[in-house]
């Protein structure tokens, strides 16, 4: 059989008979891949990175819609002013709510992947994104109750979700030595629709265009998402939901420690790129449009870096860039207290800036931190090859779709400390103070858990045959 099914446009090279992908003809139609082996070099050489890369191009292509439907009301919230009625902790609030949907909604996603395929699930999961798009676009008028707006809003939620799937189908694809770069330009170009939906605002603010203009252009990208994974992706049967994976990686503590480490970075993401608009309007005087000319320099960045920060790690492990990253939040956060305070606008975008870049960077590098802490603790068990290979990989992709949850939460911590901050201060400037305790929590939790006096490194086969000890420096 071929290594992956035929595309519209090319056929795949065949395997030979002792190729990892040699098999009986799929028995589910021939978009499925019944054999799939990435650490098979081989194979991954002769066949299988050409599928992942082809796999791994339009999975960012509905990812990056996801993010844009996610994050749509961090502009549509500019386009309401007073006639709307809202007030700016109103919209803080519906910015909080549709970041904690697209939080929780990444948990079923991730199983999803395995109970309908990778291909099959990127078309279920970009065609659904054209529900809260036209829903959007029904009520966004002045008069809308603000009960209405936030229910419509619930629904943009579901854009989150397309994160967890689409990091799930694409870990599978890759070998360990490769996730760094993969993870990272797979999520960064799903976060880099943030930037691109703001761009986009801002041509049509600029153009004295409405929201519902705004909404009319992404209802046909949908579509047209939808149809290309469906003609160029495929699905790996090898992907299977392990109920004891699950539930493995819920009772391991690492889980939980990155799902904390991944809130400072994407959390630090998704929640300033809902924010930043509002801060600029509340705080500063910002109009609409003059917000929005600032607004998408961050997310752009961010998501462009991130993988940087995968290919980084790769390079000289997970933990260490993580670790200096957050040195960096913490001294860019205490920066932005001070231009706050100062009200001082140019400072305060420019370092708001770097804090979108370095949170970018920190989400490539705690990503390729989960499968390399998998991968070491298989190790240390003692397996060895293609069996510490599997482990790594049966754990990892199950605590993925939870620390991508879990670190979404972030996003809800920081419209909500923000909320407050501006009910109780009038500025934003007491959410600045929480976040930077925050990054520093995070600082310790790294350099305590993966970086201090680590252990002997992990070797394939131990030490004279004895049990490898457990190391996550490199990780």
């Amino acid at each position: 059989m071929t290594a992956a099914g035929t595309g519209p446009a090319t056929q795949e090279s065949s395997a030979s008979p002792a190729s990892p992908t040699a098999s009986a003809a799929p028995k589910r139609g021939s978009r499925w891949i019944e054999q799939w082996d990435p650490e098979d070099e081989a194979f991954w050489n002769a066949t299988g990175e050409k599928v992942a890369r082809r796999n791994l191009l339009f999975s960012v292509l509905s990812e990056h819609i996801g993010f844009s439907v996610w994050t749509m009301w961090s502009v549509l919230v500019l386009f309401m002013g007073p006639e709307y009625g809202l007030t700016p902790a109103d919209k803080f609030l519906l910015t909080s709510m549709v970041t904690l949907v697209g939080a929780v909604v990444r948990v079923p996603y991730t199983f999803a992947v395995a109970v309908f395929g990778g291909r099959n699930w990127t078309i279920v999961s970009a065609l659904l994104l054209l529900v809260p798009t036209v829903a959007a676009f029904t009520v966004m008028e002045p008069g809308t109750s603000f009960g209405t707006f936030l229910l419509v809003g619930l629904l943009a939620g579901i854009g989150g979700g397309n994160f967890a799937s689409s990091m799930t189908n694409i870990n599978a694809f890759f070998p360990l030595r490769k996730k760094g770069w993969a993870l990272g330009l797979n999520a960064g170009g799903g976060n880099i629709g943030v930037p691109v939906l703001q761009l986009i605002g801002l041509a049509v603010i600029g153009a004295a265009g409405g929201p519902r203009v705004l909404l009319g252009i992404y209802i046909p990208l949908i579509v047209i998402a939808a149809v290309l994974a469906a003609l160029y992706m495929d699905n790996l049967a090898s992907v299977k939901n392990d109920t004891g994976a699950a539930i493995d990686s819920a009772k391991d503590a690492h889980t939980w420690i990155m799902s904390f480490l991944y809130i400072g970075t994407f959390g630090s993401f998704i929640g300033y790129s809902f924010a930043f608009g509002q801060v600029l309007t509340n705080q500063f005087g910002r109009t609409p449009l003059q917000a929005a000319y600032l607004t998408f320099i961050g997310p752009l960045l961010g998501s462009l870096i991130r993988p940087v920060g995968g290919w980084l790690a790769d390079r000289y492990g997970g933990a260490r860039i993580t670790l200096y990253n957050y040195v960096g939040m913490a001294a860019a956060t205490a920066v932005l207290i001070f231009a706050s305070m100062q009200k001082s606008l140019g400072l305060f975008v420019a370092v708001f800036v770097v804090l979108f870049v370095l949170s970018g960077l920190g989400n490539g590098s705690t990503y390729k931190m989960i499968p390399g802490i998998f991968q070491a603790k298989a190790l240390a068990k003692g397996l060895v090859g293609e069996e510490a290979a599997a482990h790594g990989r049966r754990l990892s992709g199950a605590s993925m779709g939870l620390i991508g949850a879990v670190g979404a939460l972030g996003g809800v911590g920081i419209n909500l400390a923000f909320r407050q901050s501006f009910l109780s201060y009038g500025s934003g400037t007491g959410a600045f103070v929480a976040f930077l305790a925050f990054y520093g929590a995070c600082f310790a939790v790294t350099w305590a858990v993966y970086l201090r006096r680590p252990a002997g490194r992990i070797t394939a086969s131990g030490a004279s045959g004895a049990k490898p000890q457990l190391s996550y420096a490199e990780v």
